[in-house]
């Protein structure tokens, strides 16, 4: 008989430039391992994985995040019901924004230093983790975010937009009065890319949102909009595309979202209209491939 002697627990142990780790505030009142603690993401093995493949599909499934690791270390664990176990941890690098990260299991992701750790309520394993990767790599000076190279480097949200004309008019929705975005306002059809290309997102909103059929060999980039609300905002990216061909006439097929589809004269543009459509319009119908708005 073969006996399998990889612990049955994975987790990644995340690090930025700066020397911080991602940390994920877990549930706290559940019956799960560590509840209301701060840990490292990651999960135990399903079937015939490794403990290779289940770290990244643990990684993959919490965060989105697909980054190379290392094996770092082995430690002892014990679960809800008083089991102990073992959980193999890897290392590897990220310098995103935590903030930006999905959050599907758990309260939150947030990056802490290492002077920081003792002041949290931690699960005892990552701390040990923790501990053991600061023994083997002391944390780094602290260094003014406008000395470091790149410091003001921040994520932008890329939105994905569907730019539709036929006979001298172009597609818009008008968004629910509730919307998060643009309430009673005149908008593209779009949505912000998830774990796929942009082109495949433009597809899928289309279907999600108007019924509509495109295939992404009847797209094109027709316009990209580059955008900032307010002076210290969150930036984003809107992508335009233009599709030449599609299948279906325009439904209204999220109610909470959109409550109107029409086709309005790329001349006579109804009112209001979010801005930066309004742009990227005048953009596609003046031969621009980009515009800026909001920006100092």
């Amino acid at each position: 008989m073969i006996i399998d002697e990889e612990p049955c627990g994975t987790a990644a142990l995340l690090v930025d430039s700066r020397g911080r780790y991602l940390l994920h505030l877990r549930d706290a009142n559940k019956p799960i391992c560590d509840p209301g603690t701060w840990s490292i993401p990651g999960g135990n093995r399903e079937g015939m994985e490794s403990c290779r493949e289940a770290v990244e599909r643990e990684l993959r499934e919490e965060t989105g995040l697909a980054v190379p690791l290392e094996e770092f270390t082995v430690v002892d664990s014990v679960g809800p019901d008083g089991t102990k176990g073992r959980i193999h941890v890897y290392l590897g690098a990220w310098d995103g924004d935590a903030n930006e990260l999905p959050c599907p299991e758990g309260i939150m992701f947030r990056h802490f230093d290492a002077a920081t750790i003792p002041y949290l309520t931690m699960c005892p394993w990552t701390k040990e983790v923790i501990d053991l990767h600061q023994t083997r790599n002391p944390a780094p000076p602290a260094v003014p975010a406008q000395l470091r190279p790149g410091g003001r480097a921040r994520l932008n949200v890329v939105g994905v937009h569907l730019y539709l004309e036929q006979d001298g008019k172009v597609l818009l929705g008008l968004r629910h009065p509730d919307a998060a975005f643009g309430a009673s306002t005149h908008h593209f059809l779009a949505g912000h890319c998830e774990q796929e290309s942009a082109v495949g997102c433009l597809v899928r909103e289309a279907e999600e949102e108007a019924g509509l059929a495109i295939a992404p060999a009847h797209v094109e980039l027709a316009h990209v909009v580059h955008t900032l609300d307010e002076p210290g905002g969150q930036p984003r990216i809107g992508m335009v595309f233009r599709a030449h061909r599609w299948q279906g006439e325009p439904v209204v097929r999220e109610p909470d979202r959109c409550v109107s589809w029409d086709w309005w004269p790329v001349d006579a543009l109804p009112s209001p209209i979010v801005p930066y459509t309004r742009a990227a319009i005048a953009g596609i119908r003046a031969g621009r491939l980009y515009s800026e708005l909001g920006w100092p």
